[in-house]
């Protein structure tokens, strides 16, 4: 390498990503500089509200003022490296980060509402055996602005291909977001805030596979987003054997993390259920997870199952899913059957996975 290109990236690695600073931070930086503090703010509005990628289409900021930005700082912008549009109009991005790290994320179109599936983490550490996001490597957690970025590029392409507002978010992509807890949570106050995408945080939904301290964390944080509980089983032995991460958060565990979730914020959870062929669909489990449902308010979401190769996990026939309806409408519990939408294209739950990667 020559002596030019080092100094160069030296000089590129020496740049700090603007969208760390906050407000505050970049207000005491204009001033260092000799600037004005209300500069602060319209650069502030120019990267997050107006979710600008450069630095030179600031138009009320001086040419001077933006050089001094590109020498001393960058925008660490998301870019959707591949898009894929399935026959049911859902669209998936695969989103390439600044180190080159491939993430994906989901747009999911149905007649009342546009929802905004995005991801936390590039892979995932938990082993969920039915999951294709499991077999990739847990390399990082996602900083903050590239989770809004996600939600920015996917708010662009409902407006483009839609011709409809972004109505819902939801964290059900790849990694698992009370993992990365401060990130995620940053990224969801500026989502939401008035400086960032002013979207109300009851139509956020955190799903998690059920780490029990960070659901209490999440209800002392007193949170005003929606949560749900990727359960699959409420037989411990099931869920072990589904999910490796259950033999340290107990299905008696979960439950008692969300009597407390329920006793902060009084919002009611949202159960995501997989019944599987041999492994879950008997009257034992639907009896379980009827029983489940009475320790906190809730709903449960019957989801099919996307396969992701010829293994041991296949969908349950249709008679199996009449058998938890019928057992659960009888306890009073509310079940929705949720069809799969992207799945010619990798999209639905439990397929995210960076084929190319793997």
């Amino acid at each position: 390498m020559t002596d030019s290109k080092q100094i160069k990236i030296m000089q590129v690695e020496k740049k700090q990503d603007i969208r760390k600073l906050a407000l505050e931070e970049l207000e005491a930086y204009f001033l260092s500089v000799g600037e004005k503090k209300f500069r602060a703010k319209q650069v502030y509005e120019w990267l997050w509200n107006k979710s600008l990628k450069n630095f030179d289409d600031m138009s009320n900021i001086s040419k001077s003022t933006r050089e001094i930005l590109k020498a001393n700082f960058t925008i660490n912008h998301i870019l959707v490296d591949q898009f894929q549009r399935s026959s049911d109009g859902t669209i998936k991005n695969a989103v390439k980060l600044f180190d080159n790290n491939i993430v994906e994320s989901v747009l999911i179109p149905t007649s009342k509402r546009i929802t905004a599936c995005v991801s936390s983490q590039v892979g995932c550490s938990l082993d969920c055996n039915f999951c294709a996001t499991a077999r990739l490597k847990r390399m990082r957690n996602l900083h903050p602005d590239e989770i809004y970025d996600q939600v920015v590029a996917i708010q662009e392409e409902a407006s483009l291909y839609f011709d409809r507002p972004l109505t819902n978010i939801v964290f059900m992509g790849m990694g698992e977001p009370l993992l990365n807890y401060q990130n995620v949570l940053a990224a969801i106050d500026k989502i939401c805030s008035p400086e960032g995408l002013g979207i109300s945080p009851k139509r956020i939904t955190l799903s998690t596979v059920g780490i029990a301290k960070m659901i209490r964390k999440l209800a002392d944080d007193e949170v005003k987003f929606n949560l749900a509980l990727s359960l699959h089983s409420a037989i411990d032995e099931t869920r072990t054997r589904l999910m490796p991460i259950n033999q340290a958060n107990t299905v008696e565990d979960l439950a008692l993390a969300l009597k407390y979730w329920y006793s902060k914020t009084k919002r009611k959870v949202t159960y995501e259920y997989v019944i599987w062929d041999g492994i879950n669909d008997d009257e034992k489990h639907a009896r379980a997870l009827a029983k489940f449902c009475k320790h906190v308010p809730s709903k449960v979401n019957i989801i099919q199952y996307n396969p992701i190769d010829e293994g041991e996990f296949r969908q349950a026939s249709p008679d199996k899913v009449e058998l938890y309806l019928s057992i659960l409408e009888a306890a009073g519990v509310v079940a929705n059957v949720r069809k799969s939408r992207g799945q010619d294209i990798d999209a639905a739950c439990g397929q995210l996975a960076n084929k190319n990667e793997l």
